[in-house]
């Protein structure tokens, strides 16, 4: 597979699932929100399996002679390797996200009723911002154990 076909692919899986968040940035409420958000949380999940599959059975995996220095690893010990670092880079950015959007508008309130608490807010906000770091660091680290 090249690379305009796997951009073209790539494109396309970014377009269908982004499709039905459309009509919710629209404003759709009520029961058609819950179509289309449902709809979104299929659509991903249909084209995250699709890819988990596509990885792993070697097609996007490119097919060229190993080199000397990368001799008897497997290209699959590399899939898996690719998928770790995903998963903590996009569990970590999850989880920073829940932690910044259960602490910014603590911050806000405290700051409201007293600026004078400020350097104590931001360090929760900081802390949940942290998780997002951690995770990357982690895929890093994954990513520099490849030959």
């Amino acid at each position: 597979m090249n690379l305009l076909t796997a951009l073209a692919i790539s494109c396309a899986a970014v377009a269908l699932v982004g499709w039905p968040l459309v009509p919710l940035a629209r404003g759709s409420q009520g029961t058609k929100a819950k179509v289309y958000a449902c709809l979104n949380l299929g659509l991903f999940l249909v084209v995250i399996l699709a890819t988990m599959t596509f990885a792993f059975s070697g097609y996007l995996l490119a097919a060229e002679a190993p080199s000397p220095e990368i001799t008897g690893v497997s290209s699959d010990s590399h899939g898996w390797a690719f998928l770790a670092a995903a998963l903590a880079v996009g569990f970590g950015s999850i989880g920073a996200g829940i932690a910044v959007a259960a602490a910014a508008p603590a911050a806000i309130g405290a700051l409201a009723e007293d600026s004078r608490n400020f350097g104590k807010a931001m360090i929760f906000v900081g802390l949940g911002e942290g998780l997002a770091i951690f995770g990357l660091l982690v895929a890093i680290l994954i990513l520099q154990r490849l030959p």
